[in-house]
């Protein structure tokens, strides 16, 4: 099949959970012999020089790109506030020289899907339904809204007004592009369902964020016995989580074994914040080099989440490399994992503190349950299995 991909930041270099979602189906449909372009937006926080793009990519898939700043500004969260009622996060994606590129694209060429890589792509349908005869596929990485929601649940003031007005603002874009699309395919089941729930009437296939295990470097290295934590740090619920954890639980594990180092791993992390990480035995790292080298050398991985939504792609990442993982119900939302075989679950400081403890104290048991999570991804998250599967979804339904 002739397959489409549109993205609103560059799939590679693969830094977050996101990049790596698209990249990793990317290279999937690929494999399976499908014909894959990518169409994605060049924005100014993830921007790169597509002449690094590495030559193996090249040939796995036609990659374009359109300069799309997309910035966060203060200014442009007022004008956006008070002079309009569309969602800020989603109309500074709406970019004239990409819907140029994307008409140019589709008038070159006959595609047999075209599939968006989240909601704030849907803007884009009319221009797809108007240049091509395509199915339209909306990948949902996430429910946007659901996001802010919980954002607002745990925010106070200023804050709290303006998440929970976000947030609905968002919940009427759903809505506004709701059955726009021809097929629905969410990361998670249970995002599915709140989907359908909400309207839908297209056809679903749940398709999670997928590995590609034939480049997981799973090579022997000495893990050190240290915490860590890897993931984008100017993602609101990565700083609401890590600060939880410093704030609740980190001084009372280093209490128990002295000496302990907890190493922190992530791009774009905001002043303020490496400022409140600034403790002893934390050990901020900024963004490392091989995120895969980072990870098998440290011990615990914990991931503190209590908002976002979708699935997180760093924990399947962490499992497929054999890392024991302490994480909350919310982190493990959309992972059909089981506590205390394959992950450590906790939501409260007295569990999270216990569970990693336990796992810092008995090497047999972090070894077996690494060994248990490598085993899950194995069986439920390899890319080129997802592929196939959302590959012949997309063949029932073509033209």
């Amino acid at each position: 099949m002739k397959i489409l991909q549109l993205t609103n930041k560059p799939p590679w270099p693969p830094r977050d959970g996101g990049a790596i979602a698209i990249l990793n189906l990317t290279t999937g449909f690929a494999g399976c012999g499908n014909q894959v372009t990518v169409l994605a937006m060049n924005t100014r926080k993830h921007h790169i020089n597509p002449d690094d793009l590495p030559a193996n990519l090249r040939q796995t898939a036609d990659f374009r790109y359109v300069e799309v700043p997309a910035v966060l500004s203060p200014a442009g969260i007022l004008t956006n506030l008070f002079f309009s009622k569309e969602p800020y996060t989603a109309v500074r994606f709406i970019a004239d020289n990409f819907r140029g590129e994307l008409i140019k694209l589709l008038n070159e060429n006959t595609f047999d899907i075209i599939q968006l890589e989240g909601a704030y792509l849907c803007p884009y349908i009319p221009d797809i339904r108007q240049n091509s005869k395509a199915l339209v596929a909306l990948r949902a990485h996430n429910i946007e809204s659901e996001i802010w929601d919980r954002h607002a649940a745990a925010a106070k003031g200023w804050k709290k007004w303006y998440f929970s007005n976000l947030s609905r603002r968002i919940r009427d874009f759903e809505e506004k592009w709701m059955n726009h699309y021809d097929l629905l395919i969410p990361i998670t089941g249970r995002d599915g369902d709140q989907f359908n729930a909400s309207g839908n009437q297209k056809p679903v296939m749940v398709i999670p964020g997928g590995i590609d295990f034939s480049v997981m470097d799973r090579s022997s290295m000495e893990a050190e016995n240290t915490l860590f934590h890897i993931g984008s740090l100017d993602w609101l619920p990565n700083q609401e989580g890590l600060l939880w954890f410093v704030d609740h639980c980190w001084d009372k594990i280093r209490q128990q074994i002295p000496g302990l180092t907890f190493r922190i791993a992530g791009r774009n992390a905001p002043e303020w914040l490496i400022a409140r990480l600034n403790r002893p035995g934390i050990d901020y790292c900024g963004e490392v080099p091989d995120a895969g080298s980072f990870i098998r050398s440290n011990g615990i991985m914990v991931v503190p989440l209590f908002s976002g939504s979708g699935m997180r792609i760093k924990i399947i990442e962490g499992m497929s490399l054999g890392k024991a993982i302490v994480t909350t119900t919310t982190g493990a939302e959309g992972i059909a994992v089981t506590d205390r075989e394959n992950i450590m679950l906790a939501d409260d400081p007295v569990s999270f503190i216990q569970k990693t403890e336990n796992l810092l104290q008995d090497k047999a048991m972090s070894l077996k349950m690494g060994d248990n999570a490598l085993e899950f991804a194995r069986i439920h998250y390899d890319h080129l299995h997802l592929a196939e599967k959302l590959t012949g979804f997309y063949q029932q339904y073509s033209k």
